[in-house]
């Protein structure tokens, strides 16, 4: 048999060990063998993109045929396999799609399954059981199917469990799961899926790193990116030490800082993850003074210090909200919560029912009458 009708008669099998139609000159575009369409699906783990292109064959086999039931063990075969062609002999995997490479890329850094693996391009094969699977992650992310696969290319190895899933006609790769330090990606064909996780050891890190690369750029030209960098800095518990400095750039630098109550409002929060309690203390109440602070500023700083237990300090808040934007929406709100904290349930009501006749759209309206209620009938308020 010469290479070209060898090669015809390898796509025949049943496209998943297809090769080049042409392989002894591709020169030309053409539309995928097997009618195996090209695929890509990316996420980004906080800054971690991480991308799976791949080349998605059917349930149904190319003459029509319908082949459920025939994919796991059958169509792709259990263990490690021959594939009648090429180096790897009877050790070679499936190429956990069809034509070329699947290809998993991630831009920095990982733990799959717990492991480690390197930022970079990898090809992905997998060797499919009954009960456990062994997902492969080769250096070698170039060749056309597995072929040619090595084991000595091999980057990382998992092992994993298959699951049940609903029925995926073309075979799929999903994120399943999706967090800032965390992802589930999925192989899913027919009624089976493979699921492995992704997990980033310092996504908040990697943030911090880039903060301080953006601070250096355009970013650094602006009040906004110092304060938003050492806030979120603040939130996360991290990097309290440049945070504080960071903080006190968006107030003070020369030509950039600016003082407001965002600013303030976040070097008392720096100064007081850093524990100096009496400087945070004096460095927000510059900030309730501060001319220009709005109704919505002080609220929801009040219901910040509501949040944490401090009820008579934000009480406070609240009432120097009234006196500096009087019947201003929402200031009645947060009288009507202030009050209500520290047990002045009259005061509470008598505040809340102004508040009822501000409400500024339906949903509003709605949970203020629900206060009321809640306060007429001696409820806590949340």
């Amino acid at each position: 048999m010469n290479f070209r009708r060898f090669c015809l008669a390898t796509l025949a099998v049943g496209g998943l060990v297809s090769m080049p139609s042409a392989a002894v000159a591709v020169t030309v575009t053409l539309p995928p063998d097997g009618a195996n369409q090209k695929a890509s699906v990316s996420q980004w783990i906080g800054l971690v993109e991480v991308n799976i292109t791949y080349n998605a064959p059917k349930v149904t086999a190319p003459d029509g045929t319908d082949r459920t039931g025939k994919i796991w063990g059958q169509l792709v075969p259990y263990g490690m396999a021959n594939l009648g062609f090429g180096t790897c002999g009877d050790q070679c995997p499936w190429r956990a799609g069809a034509n070329e490479n699947t290809v998993f890329r991630v831009s920095h850094d990982v733990k799959v399954e717990g492991q480690l693996l390197p930022a970079g391009s990898y090809g992905l094969h997998m060797i499919p059981g009954p009960e456990e699977w062994t997902i492969i992650f080769s250096k070698n992310y170039t060749s056309w199917g597995s072929f040619f696969y090595r084991q000595s290319e091999d980057a990382l190895r998992v092992k994993v469990k298959p699951a049940k899933c609903e029925y995926t006609h073309w075979l799929t790769y999903e994120f399943t799961e999706r967090r800032l330090d965390k992802a589930t990606a999925a192989l899913k064909w027919e009624y089976l899926q493979v699921p492995w996780t992704i997990t980033v050891d310092d996504a908040i890190g990697l943030y911090v790193d880039n903060l301080r690369k953006e601070l250096r750029n355009a970013n650094g030209f602006n009040w906004e990116g110092w304060q938003e960098a050492a806030k979120f800095c603040v939130d996360n518990k991290t990097n309290l030490k440049e945070a504080l400095t960071w903080a006190q750039n968006a107030v003070t630098l020369q030509y950039i800082g600016q003082e407001n109550f965002a600013t303030l409002e976040t070097l008392a929060g720096a100064q007081a993850a850093n524990g100096m309690t009496a400087e945070a203390d004096a460095t927000m109440q510059r900030a309730v003074d501060y001319p220009g602070a709005s109704p919505l500023d002080l609220h929801r700083y009040g219901r910040e210090l509501l949040g944490r237990g401090e009820k008579e300090k934000a009480l406070k808040v609240f009432e120097a909200n009234a006196k500096k934007h009087p019947n201003a929406w929402p200031v009645n709100v947060g009288l009507a919560r202030g009050y209500a904290a520290v047990g002045r349930t009259q005061d509470a009501l008598k505040y809340a029912k102004l508040a009822v006749q501000q409400a500024p759209d339906e949903a509003n309206k709605k949970a203020l009458q629900k206060m009321v209620e809640d306060l007429q009938a001696g409820k806590t308020v949340k």
